[in-house]
């Protein structure tokens, strides 16, 4: 006889719950919205997640893996109503997460898992048939055919296994080299193993709840009219002035051939050529003051003009320096790279999706984009995704509005539908991660000027709280006292408002006190600053000075400032990124461990 083991729960190991509602989702049900209808799209889920859960499970093979015999989803096997499933005969296939050899070999327990849940599944193959030394190893990828039974009532924890009948295919995993053992694994051995690490519980919980809230993200903004824009990765822009811009160039593949980095032009050469130009140039002038035939001097000019754009040619020649082609002030001359001028990777898609929202009204953007920042904290990455909306015919308070109903939604969405992703966050990484989500989705967020914000952090120095960074009118608050804020004051997110302009961007609204600008931050527990926004300036001559007060050249966003000059209109719109979203919601610690491929200084794995 066997005996079933419970399978712990560990970074390599399983947790229940969240599958109702995943399949609510993959029937399209509409999440709970940010208004007054929360309960009628309650309703309709309750309702129809009940209809799914009624499905029989031979209908839920997956439509695209029929190649093996219409594959079900391992989370649909561990949803389905016991009752209903024990006895059927099933195709599932996945990686080996743990294989025990029992009773002197003749048994195998597999704890099997397809990445479609947090929980796995375990499977029983007898030798009898199949090689059970090619399936045990972890990381072994097999599609299993099978009757599900129950487990015996030895076997707590487990309401169904999969008693194997035969294996219809097998990828096996070397133990003797597999960088991904079933031991447990550090987050930061594994981003050095990047392209094996989504075979881990962390990295595949995070997987799905960052595939959730994109799906959430588009479900609100289509739900309240927004229009999904596309903007370039490509910029000549600076939206934030700030410079730290990753530069794209065709021009160091050029410079880098040998023969320009070889000098075409020798200095004795030019000068000879100078003396040519001068020695012509006496010559014109000395057939004129001779009088002679206008013919003629025309003949002589033409070849000074000749010459004189030989000695350019040459004198440009002199000032490729290193391959690269110079200006006469010594600067790179970027005429002939590939978009003819200085081309950046985007820091910010807001100001293209301006364009949009002053001809579509309400709009939104979500991408990627690079920051040059020299950074190696475990908030920064050199490329991450952001979400910015812009609303047209809007305030701030509509913007700040919107992003309330944006981030609650969004919390909504994951109780629902990825429970049990969090369920395994607070079990490994921070216990309070499902209370914090469910706090967020249901209280209202507080609501603070900057000013008044700044006397309370007085208070709390005065009071005896130790900051790190002085606090006073006009700092940039530093995470501490956004997080003091958010986490001990309001003990909740709230939104501080109207900044000092001398801290903000050029096209934030200026307030009436000429001090101030319409500008918002969410503030959120763990996190701190979860998203930016503002108000945008208008008004063409406020724009034009705010510009040029922060060392901006005007006729450089010409483009921006003709949505001033052509049907100005009042505008907001904020910026929220995405992985930072991840960490609040996750409770991870480190944003390198919340993005598929984490880009920081000196490392760019795969």
């Amino acid at each position: 006889m066997y005996t079933s083991r419970k399978k712990g729960l560990d970074r390599n190991a399983s947790c229940r719950g969240g599958g109702t509602h995943r399949r609510a989702r993959r029937a399209n049900i509409e999440p709970r919205g940010p208004d007054g209808d929360e309960e009628v799209d309650r309703s309709m889920a309750s309702t129809l997640a009940d209809e799914m859960s009624k499905m029989k499970l031979e209908d839920k093979a997956h439509p695209y893996s029929r190649a093996y015999s219409g594959r079900i989803s391992i989370e649909d096997v561990l949803r389905a109503p016991v009752e209903e499933s024990i006895g059927k005969t099933i195709t599932v296939g996945g990686w080996v997460k743990t294989g025990r050899e029992a009773e002197k070999g003749a048994i195998l327990f597999i704890a099997l898992n397809d990445g479609s849940g947090p929980e796995n599944l375990q499977v029983v193959v007898k030798s009898n048939v199949y090689d059970l030394g090619d399936l045990k190893s972890t990381g072994t990828s097999c599609v299993i055919e099978g009757e599900l039974r129950e487990p015996p009532e030895s076997a707590k924890g487990q309401t169904i296994e999969l008693h194997a009948t035969r294996v219809i295919a097998c990828g096996k995993c070397d133990a003797s080299t597999y960088p991904i053992a079933k031991k447990k694994q550090t987050l930061e051995f594994l981003r050095e193993k990047i392209h094996l690490r989504p075979r881990t519980n962390t990295i595949a919980s995070i997987a799905r709840v960052r595939s959730a809230l994109a799906y959430a993200t588009h479900t609100f903004f289509n739900k309240n009219g927004f229009l999904y824009v596309h903007t370039p990765c490509i910029t000549q822009s600076d939206c934030e002035g700030a410079g730290e811009m990753f530069q794209v160039t065709t021009m160091l593949a050029e410079a880098e051939k040998p023969e320009a980095l070889e000098s075409k032009v020798k200095p004795e050469d030019i000068e000879a050529k100078r003396a040519e130009v001068s020695e012509r140039g006496d010559g014109i002038r000395t057939m004129k003051e001779s009088g002679a035939e206008a013919k003629a001097v025309k003949k002589a000019v033409k070849q000074l003009d000749a010459v004189k754009s030989e000695l350019a040619e040459m004198e440009a020649a002199s000032r490729k320096i290193g391959g690269l082609q110079r200006t006469e002030d010594g600067s790179i001359d970027y005429t002939d790279d590939f978009f003819g001028g200085k081309s950046f990777l985007t820091v910010s898609g807001q100001l293209q999706v301006e364009t949009y929202a002053c001809a579509l009204s309400n709009v939104y953007t979500f991408g990627p984009t690079f920051r040059a920042e020299n950074s190696n904290t475990t908030r920064h990455l050199a490329e991450f995704w952001m979400i910015e909306p812009e609303l047209a015919f809007a305030d701030l308070q509509d913007d700040m509005q919107c992003a309330e109903d944006y981030v609650k939604f969004c919390c909504n969405y994951l109780l629902e539908n990825c429970y049990g992703d969090l369920e395994f966050f607070a079990k490994m990484y921070d216990s309070t991660c499902i209370d914090r989500v469910k706090a967020i989705a249901t209280t209202p967020f507080g609501r603070v000027t900057y000013t008044e914000a700044i006397e309370l952090l007085e208070k709390a120095v005065a009071d005896g709280k130790k900051f790190a960074y002085p606090v006073s009118w006009g700092i940039d608050l530093a995470t501490e006292h956004e997080r003091w804020l958010a986490e001990e004051h309001f003990q909740k997110p709230v939104i501080v408002y109207n900044y000092p302009k001398d801290i903000k961007a050029f096209y934030m609204r200026l307030n009436d006190d000429n001090k101030t600008v319409a500008a918002m931050d969410v503030l959120v527990p763990k996190v701190g600053e979860l998203i930016g926004g503002s108000q945008r300036e208008e008004r063409l001559d406020v724009l034009e000075r705010r510009m040029t007060e922060c060392e901006l050249v005007p006729e450089d966003y010409g483009w921006y400032m003709d949505l001033r000059r052509y049907g100005t209109v009042t505008h907001s719109g904020f910026g929220l990124g995405f992985e930072r979203l991840i960490l609040l919601t996750t409770g991870m610690e480190n944003i390198r461990d919340v993005i598929p491929y984490p880009r920081w200084p000196n490392n760019c794995i795969s």
